[in-house]
Protein backbone atom coordinates (compact mmCIF):
# COMPACT_ATOMS: atom_id res chain seq x y z
CA UNK A 1 0.00 0.00 0.00
CA UNK A 2 1.29 3.22 -0.99
CA UNK A 3 1.89 5.69 2.15
CA UNK A 4 0.48 9.23 2.92
CA UNK A 5 3.03 10.93 1.27
CA UNK A 6 3.05 8.75 -1.88
CA UNK A 7 -0.32 9.48 -2.24
CA UNK A 8 -0.60 12.95 -1.36
CA UNK A 9 2.42 13.65 -3.44
CA UNK A 10 0.92 11.54 -6.87
CA UNK A 11 -2.55 13.35 -6.50
CA UNK A 12 -0.44 17.46 -5.90
CA UNK A 13 1.46 16.39 -8.68
CA UNK A 14 -2.11 17.32 -10.67
CA UNK A 15 -2.90 20.22 -8.36
CA UNK A 16 -0.25 22.93 -8.80
CA UNK A 17 -2.44 26.08 -9.45
CA UNK A 18 -3.65 28.29 -6.87
CA UNK A 19 -7.38 28.53 -8.62
CA UNK A 20 -7.32 24.66 -9.21
CA UNK A 21 -6.53 24.12 -5.49
CA UNK A 22 -9.31 26.78 -4.65
CA UNK A 23 -12.18 25.15 -6.97
CA UNK A 24 -11.39 21.72 -4.78
CA UNK A 25 -12.48 23.46 -1.93
CA UNK A 26 -15.78 23.78 -2.72
CA UNK A 27 -16.24 21.13 -5.19
CA UNK A 28 -14.61 17.97 -3.55
CA UNK A 29 -16.88 18.94 -0.01
CA UNK A 30 -19.83 19.03 -2.85
CA UNK A 31 -19.80 15.79 -3.88
CA UNK A 32 -18.78 13.99 -0.86
CA UNK A 33 -22.10 15.20 0.76
CA UNK A 34 -23.77 14.81 -2.16
CA UNK A 35 -22.25 10.97 -2.33
CA UNK A 36 -23.47 10.61 1.33
CA UNK A 37 -26.93 11.74 0.59
CA UNK A 38 -27.41 9.86 -2.50
CA UNK A 39 -26.00 6.55 -0.47
CA UNK A 40 -28.20 7.29 3.01
CA UNK A 41 -31.25 6.03 1.32
CA UNK A 42 -32.27 2.78 1.83
CA UNK A 43 -31.11 2.66 5.44
CA UNK A 44 -31.99 -0.25 8.28
CA UNK A 45 -32.18 -0.33 11.32
CA UNK A 46 -30.16 -2.20 13.48
CA UNK A 47 -29.39 -1.69 17.26
CA UNK A 48 -30.29 1.82 17.53
CA UNK A 49 -28.19 2.82 14.14
CA UNK A 50 -29.54 3.54 10.38
CA UNK A 51 -27.54 1.12 8.87
CA UNK A 52 -27.18 2.51 5.15
CA UNK A 53 -24.72 2.74 1.86
CA UNK A 54 -23.67 5.59 3.26
CA UNK A 55 -22.89 4.53 6.67
CA UNK A 56 -20.69 1.18 4.98
CA UNK A 57 -18.51 3.64 2.66
CA UNK A 58 -17.86 6.46 5.27
CA UNK A 59 -16.69 3.17 7.44
CA UNK A 60 -14.74 2.16 4.92
CA UNK A 61 -13.39 5.05 4.14
CA UNK A 62 -12.09 6.12 7.42
CA UNK A 63 -10.92 3.06 7.87
CA UNK A 64 -7.98 3.41 4.53
CA UNK A 65 -7.51 6.98 6.46
CA UNK A 66 -6.74 6.00 9.32
CA UNK A 67 -4.35 3.15 7.95
CA UNK A 68 -2.48 6.21 6.08
CA UNK A 69 -2.39 8.55 8.92
CA UNK A 70 -3.82 8.33 12.82
CA UNK A 71 -4.12 12.04 12.74
CA UNK A 72 -5.36 12.84 9.44
CA UNK A 73 -7.87 9.83 9.60
CA UNK A 74 -9.39 11.25 12.83
CA UNK A 75 -10.04 14.74 10.84
CA UNK A 76 -11.43 12.78 8.07
CA UNK A 77 -13.85 10.48 10.17
CA UNK A 78 -15.22 13.45 12.25
CA UNK A 79 -15.55 15.15 8.75
CA UNK A 80 -17.20 12.05 7.18
CA UNK A 81 -19.47 11.64 10.28
CA UNK A 82 -20.72 15.23 9.73
CA UNK A 83 -21.83 14.24 6.30
CA UNK A 84 -23.22 11.15 7.52
CA UNK A 85 -25.70 13.33 9.32
CA UNK A 86 -26.54 15.62 7.03
CA UNK A 87 -27.12 12.61 4.66
CA UNK A 88 -29.45 10.83 7.57
CA UNK A 89 -31.14 14.28 7.18
CA UNK A 90 -31.44 14.30 3.99
CA UNK A 91 -32.79 10.65 3.52
CA UNK A 92 -35.73 12.19 6.05
CA UNK A 93 -36.77 14.35 3.22
CA UNK A 94 -39.33 14.09 0.19
CA UNK A 95 -37.93 12.04 -2.43
CA UNK A 96 -37.38 15.21 -5.03
CA UNK A 97 -35.60 17.17 -1.82
CA UNK A 98 -33.50 14.33 -1.10
CA UNK A 99 -32.73 13.99 -5.18
CA UNK A 100 -32.23 17.25 -5.77
CA UNK A 101 -29.51 17.52 -2.94
CA UNK A 102 -27.83 14.60 -3.61
CA UNK A 103 -27.89 15.23 -7.22
CA UNK A 104 -27.39 19.25 -7.46
CA UNK A 105 -24.99 18.75 -5.24
CA UNK A 106 -23.16 16.36 -6.93
CA UNK A 107 -23.40 18.36 -10.59
CA UNK A 108 -22.36 21.67 -9.07
CA UNK A 109 -19.01 19.60 -7.46
CA UNK A 110 -18.30 18.35 -10.47
CA UNK A 111 -18.77 21.21 -12.38
CA UNK A 112 -16.10 23.32 -9.44
CA UNK A 113 -13.73 20.35 -10.57
CA UNK A 114 -13.59 20.75 -14.03
CA UNK A 115 -13.64 24.40 -14.13
CA UNK A 116 -10.03 23.80 -11.72
CA UNK A 117 -8.50 21.98 -13.92
CA UNK A 118 -9.22 23.73 -17.02
CA UNK A 119 -7.36 26.43 -15.19
CA UNK A 120 -4.82 23.66 -14.37
CA UNK A 121 -4.43 22.91 -18.03
CA UNK A 122 -4.03 19.00 -16.73
CA UNK A 123 -6.85 16.57 -16.48
CA UNK A 124 -8.10 15.07 -12.88
CA UNK A 125 -5.78 12.65 -11.12
CA UNK A 126 -8.72 10.02 -11.08
CA UNK A 127 -8.17 9.91 -14.95
CA UNK A 128 -4.64 8.10 -14.21
CA UNK A 129 -5.29 6.54 -10.86
CA UNK A 130 -9.19 5.86 -9.31
CA UNK A 131 -7.60 6.52 -5.86
CA UNK A 132 -7.49 9.92 -6.72
CA UNK A 133 -11.37 9.75 -6.20
CA UNK A 134 -10.38 8.69 -2.55
CA UNK A 135 -7.43 10.59 -1.81
CA UNK A 136 -9.30 13.84 -3.41
CA UNK A 137 -10.60 15.23 0.42
CA UNK A 138 -8.14 13.97 1.97
CA UNK A 139 -5.98 16.38 -0.37
CA UNK A 140 -8.29 19.17 0.45
CA UNK A 141 -8.06 18.75 4.91
CA UNK A 142 -4.15 18.55 4.05
CA UNK A 143 -4.23 21.74 1.87
CA UNK A 144 -6.28 23.13 4.79
CA UNK A 145 -3.77 22.35 7.50
CA UNK A 146 -1.15 23.61 5.39
CA UNK A 147 -2.37 26.76 4.80
CA UNK A 148 -3.07 26.92 8.54
CA UNK A 149 1.11 26.38 8.59
CA UNK A 150 0.54 22.89 10.01
CA UNK A 151 1.99 19.89 9.02
CA UNK A 152 5.37 21.71 7.52
CA UNK A 153 7.22 18.75 7.24
CA UNK A 154 4.56 17.45 5.15
CA UNK A 155 3.81 19.84 2.82
CA UNK A 156 8.00 20.28 2.42
CA UNK A 157 7.83 16.37 1.10
CA UNK A 158 5.14 16.76 -0.71
CA UNK A 159 6.42 20.13 -2.47
CA UNK A 160 9.59 18.26 -2.84
CA UNK A 161 8.03 15.52 -4.83
CA UNK A 162 5.59 17.34 -6.84
CA UNK A 163 6.83 20.74 -6.81
CA UNK A 164 5.72 23.66 -5.56
CA UNK A 165 2.00 25.57 -5.78
CA UNK A 166 2.29 28.01 -8.95
CA UNK A 167 2.70 31.66 -7.76
CA UNK A 168 0.25 33.32 -10.11
CA UNK A 169 1.42 37.29 -10.58
CA UNK A 170 -0.83 39.77 -11.88
CA UNK A 171 -0.81 41.40 -15.03
CA UNK A 172 1.37 44.50 -15.49
CA UNK A 173 0.00 47.41 -17.20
Amino acid sequence: MKTLEDQLSSYAAYHRDPRNIATHFIGIPLIVMAITVLLSRPSLPFMGLAISPALIAVCAASAYYLRLSRGLGVVMALLLGLCLWLGAWAAALSTPAWLSLGVGGFVVGWVFQFVGHFWEGRKPAFVDDVMGLIIGPLFVVAEALFGFGLLKELKGRIEARSGPVRVRHAAVH
